[in-house]
């Protein structure tokens, strides 16, 4: 259905409480939970080439910065994935594609993103009623990640829930496995996470900070849950 190159990811991660999560789940689906706590996390990157339906990279179009929001579910059946609360984008026609064909929380913002002497800066703000803002910027290391249970937990996600039409759907998604890193978190103002309605974060420093190149990835077609 989707095919996407995602790189330069840093992901920004706060632990959070299930209660204050569970509200914003899809029907049918359960914050995921590692050592009593779920996580929100707020990932910027850049997408490359993307195509949809086994086409060829869409020119322009398919490659742009995205900032996104989202949250670590769970379904009846234990199957674990992501849900999306917002994915900020600063291509028009990607939003109205995403928002149609796979009823993804899409939204139009200016984004956009730098290198400077090994340091990764991210920016958006929405075209939309208050204009929220992100601003973050990373310095990845060479320390690369292994054997770690939570970098894991927020990263091995082949599976994203999503609500259409009244239902909740899954999607399947596969790539390698993420090259992951140590990444230390320079300059931080946020104002997504509060609109996409979790409140308890506010300035607080996150819990986690990750860096990877990227990955390769390929979205099947979505399922019904029963």
């Amino acid at each position: 259905m989707l095919r996407q190159l995602w790189r330069d990811l840093v992901f920004v991660h706060w632990r959070v409480d299930p209660s204050e999560i569970a509200p914003l789940m899809p029907e049918g689906i359960a914050p995921d939970v590692f050592e009593g706590a779920t996580f929100v996390g707020l990932i910027p990157f850049e997408m490359r080439d993307s195509s949809v339906l086994g086409g060829p990279a869409v020119p322009y179009f398919g490659s742009f910065t995205e900032v996104n929001v989202r949250l670590y579910g769970v379904d009846s059946s234990g199957r674990r994935g992501v849900v999306f609360l917002s994915l900020e984008a600063s291509r028009l026609a990607a939003v109205l594609t995403a928002r149609t064909l796979f009823s993804l929380p899409y939204l139009w913002a200016r984004a956009a993103s730098a290198e400077a002497g090994g340091v990764l800066s991210y920016r958006s703000q929405r075209f939309a009623a208050g204009r929220p803002s992100t601003r973050i910027s990373a310095r990845p290391s060479t320390t690369a990640v292994t054997n770690d249970l939570l970098a894991e937990f927020l990263t091995a996600r082949w599976l994203l829930f999503v609500s259409r039409g009244g239902r909740t759907v899954s999607m399947p998604n596969e790539h390698e496995p993420w090259p992951v890193y140590e990444a230390e978190l320079l300059h931080l103002d946020d104002q997504l996470i509060a609109a996409a309605g979790i409140a308890s974060i506010g300035s607080r420093a996150p819990d986690s900070v990750l860096y990877s190149p990227g990955v390769t990835t390929s979205f099947g077609l979505p399922q019904r849950l029963t």
